[in-house]
């Protein structure tokens, strides 16, 4: 799991020189919007330099491609250089990531294909949503705001977004793949008291992670995205709980207090797995139909 993505232009070197520094889980070098039209083939074949060199500090590294007539040569340059992933801006329908899939296909010797992030952002990809995160290699929804706005001939405003984002958000998380996002502009990261608000709501909600464009803001999503130590002690008190009510077959408990059953146990669960506490009850430790269910 990444908790915070940094937009890295891709024909800046002195900002890739310093990029596996930030502290971010992943960079994401940008060969779209933040390069121009004469730079991109340029900046394309830096890939190979690029890439290598900052996975080889331990973060881990996506690309953003262009759309259109580059998109297959932006993704192939991307694969080769052994990229994580690519965002790939502009999916409004599955088929986009089923044929770069096929495309790609012959072109990569990786044994760990490389991950598709789709970035929905006109009201067509929204709709569409639910079966872009069913194609193959995505392993993640997002939205790109500006250009959603732009497509619906709207403000990228916070609660204008706020329906949209979710809609992407629930997409995702029923095709069990990563929501990223905030209910808040990537834009305006002047704004920290906002981003630290909306980041610790996203979590809330279950995204996953949140790109930004500025370095400040990385450790703000690392933080918001991160379980605090108390949720990670609870956690695991509540497994323990779990299991020492295994003999006596009780699924539901009290514990400080608080009504305990099986989604309280599994969002446990959950939780220290993700982080990588390695926490997991036996199967059948939770009756199918203890507790309320909730």
């Amino acid at each position: 799991m990444f908790r915070s993505y940094l937009y890295v232009p891709a024909n800046t070197p002195r900002f890739l020189a310093k990029a596996a520094t930030r502290g971010a889980d992943a960079i994401i070098i940008d060969l779209e919007d933040s390069v121009p039209e004469a730079g991109k083939t340029d900046a394309r074949e830096a890939m190979s330099q690029w890439v290598p060199l900052l996975r080889a500090t331990g973060v881990a590294v996506f690309v953003r491609v262009n759309r259109g007539a580059r998109l297959v040569q932006d993704a192939v340059a991307a694969d080769r250089a052994g990229a994580d992933g690519i965002f790939i801006p502009k999916v409004n329908a599955a088929s986009c990531p089923e044929d770069l899939d096929r495309q790609l296909g012959p072109a990569s010797a990786r044994q760990t294909p490389m991950g598709f992030v789709p970035m929905i952002e006109d009201p067509a990809g929204l709709l569409a949503a639910p079966t872009i995160a069913q194609a193959p290699r995505v392993v993640a929804l997002t939205v790109g705001e500006e250009d959603l706005a732009t497509a619906m001939d709207a403000k990228p405003l916070p609660h204008i977004l706020r329906l949209p984002k979710l809609m992407v958000h629930y997409a995702a998380k029923a095709a069990g793949k990563l929501s990223l996002g905030l209910f808040h502009g990537i834009a305006d990261y002047a704004d920290i008291a906002g981003v630290k608000a909306a980041a610790i709501e996203a979590r809330a909600f279950g995204f996953d992670g949140a790109a930004c464009i500025h370095p400040t803001i990385v450790p703000i999503l690392n933080e918001a995205f991160s379980p605090t130590q108390a949720e990670l002690d609870r956690a695991r008190r509540i497994i323990l709980s779990a299991q020492a009510r295994q003999a006596s077959g009780c699924g539901a408990f009290m514990l400080d207090g608080c009504f305990i059953d099986a989604p309280i146990i599994i969002r446990a669960e959950r939780l220290l797995q993700r982080h990588g506490q390695g926490w997991q009850h036996d199967q059948g430790i939770i009756p199918a139909t203890a507790g309320s269910g909730g």
